[in-house]
This record gives structure tokens, sequence and C-alpha cells, in this order.
């Protein structure tokens, strides 16, 4: 069998034209039509019935039209599979993330690397904020999207694909909650929820810097291990959070509110991966991220 008369057959056979097949298949239309003829030869019957106003499959070429179209998927899909393995584009890969990042872009990348590589079985696992880099490091995730900034030697960081405006969670009743929008310098005589004992510090006082810009000391809490813990925390007590508005688009406390804090970066996040295991999986992860993040990423 010659596999080109079979896809120009299954490509007249939905077209039903030969002009629009012939263009379809970037042939002329005289090299469509001998195509189809030597096929039928190869049959030993009509496949198409051809007037000057139309065409129409026959009864027969119906049913290989059926039968060619299911053989010539899984061909299709056996080829795509043995490029997926040369390329090392098979098998699984473990996507982790914090919780305060889920949604957008991160789903878009998931569906959309599914369906160029289906080799490539993908997990997605939510990553414990004490902890971000330990599912890395023990092999449990291959890619994290976590926040910024890392300073990890073992760690490369791609692009940033997240960027959130900084926030302050604070009771309803607190004082500064009275006001639309709250300056770190504000914060000075506050006291700042902190994260985990077991974050970075560089993460850390991103989030909770030791000082104002204009060097006031800022005094700060022991945090919660988890989002939602430190959400009661702010609740229940008298300490304010500089967190980002990422952590309410999935997280909420209806005893929590925010206001927009003007003095810190804003919250910025990225795909990280151990260097020593980058792989073409990994690196066809991370550029799609970029590419589909482009145009998505305010300044």
């Amino acid at each position: 069998m010659d596999l080109t008369e079979i896809e120009v057959f299954l490509a007249l056979s939905e077209e039903l034209h030969f002009g629009r097949t012939a263009e379809r298949m970037r042939l002329s239309q005289s090299r469509v039509s001998q195509l189809i003829r030597s096929l039928e030869r190869r049959i030993g019957a009509p496949l198409f019935i051809r007037t000057s106003r139309r065409v129409e499959l026959t009864p027969l070429g119906e049913h290989t039209r059926r039968t060619f179209g299911a053989a010539h998927e899984s061909l299709r899909k056996s080829f795509d599979e043995a490029c997926a393995i040369a390329q090392g584009m098979d098998g699984p890969l473990r996507v982790g993330f914090l919780g305060c990042l889920n949604g957008p872009p991160l789903t878009g990348t998931v569906v959309s690397f599914g369906r160029r590589h289906p080799a490539c079985r993908i997990t997605v696992v939510e990553v414990p904020w004490r902890d971000p880099y330990g599912p890395l490091r023990t092999g449990e995730t291959d890619v994290l999207l976590t926040l910024l900034p890392i300073d990890e030697p073992d760690l490369k960081v791609g692009g940033v694909l997240v960027s959130h405006g900084r926030v302050l969670a604070l009771r309803p009743d607190h004082p500064l909650a009275r006001r639309e929008t709250v300056d770190i310098e504000d914060l000075a005589d506050c006291v700042l929820l902190d994260g985990p004992d077991e974050l970075p510090d560089v993460l850390r006082h991103g989030f909770c810097p030791p000082f104002t810009p204009y060097g006031r000391p800022l005094r700060r809490g022991k945090g919660g291990q988890t989002y939602q813990e430190s959400l009661h925390q702010v609740a229940t007590g008298e300490m304010v959070w500089t967190t980002h508005e990422g952590l309410f688009h999935s997280y909420r406390h209806p005893g929590v509110v925010h206001r927009p804090l003007t003095g810190l970066p804003r919250a910025n996040a990225a795909l990280a991966w151990r260097a020593e295991t980058e792989n073409p999986k990994i690196r066809a992860f991370t550029s799609l991220a970029e590419r589909l993040a482009v145009g998505h990423t305010p300044p």
C-alpha cells in the first residue's frame, strides 16, 4: 500500500472536492486524481462517484473511509509515540505548585502540553508552603511553580510566569482596614505574620522584610505552616500579613480582609527545577509555559 494514496483518499472523502483536496494536500489536482485512480486499481473497484457537479463516496468508499481512517489514526499515533520516545518526551512529568499559584497559567500549560505530547503522562500536585523545594530534591516533583526570589545553587529558574500585586491581610476591625491602601511604612507599629521556620530567608524576607525601605524595623510573629493556618492567625490575633492578591484567588476566610499594599515589589512566580535532573520534558514544559505567559504577565 502507498501511504500517500491513503492520505489523499481520506482527505478527498472529507472534502468531496478535488480542488480543495489538492490545496489541502499541497498537490496538483491532476496528481490527486492520479493517486485516487491508482488506489482504486489496487482495490479493484471505484471508491468515488464523480460527476460534473459533485463527488460522492460509493458504498465501498464509505466502508474504506471507516477502516482506513481508524488504521491511519493508529499508525499516526504509533509514529508520534516513537518520535516522542526518541526525543525523550515520553513517560511521567511531575509538576508541583504552591497553592497560592493555582490556576492560570499553570492549568493552561498542563492542558496544552498534554495535547502536544500525549506520550508524556503529567501529574500535578500541590507542594507544602513550609518546604516548597523539598519535593524537587526528593524526586517527588520534576518542576515547580513557586514564588520568587530563589537563591538555591542546585536549582534553575525560568522566566516570570505570574505577577501579583501586594496586599495586606488583616482583621476587618483593624484600624488599617479603614484605609483604601496601606504603605509598608505604616506597618512599623504592627506585628507581621512570619512564614514557616523552614522557609529560606531570601523568600521569607521578600514577603516579610525585617525593615521598611526607610530603615524602620518591622516586628514579626510566628506564622502558620499552611496558608489557611496563617489566615486563621490573622483572623484571631493582632498580626497582619504582607501577602499578595493571588492568594485570595484560591483562599478565603470570613474574618480576614485585604487591602492593596504599596512600598514592596510585586509578588512574582516562576518555574524551578533541579539542574542535574533537567531533561527534554522539563525544557519543553518550561518553554511552553513562558510562551503562553507572554502578554499575560503585568509589568
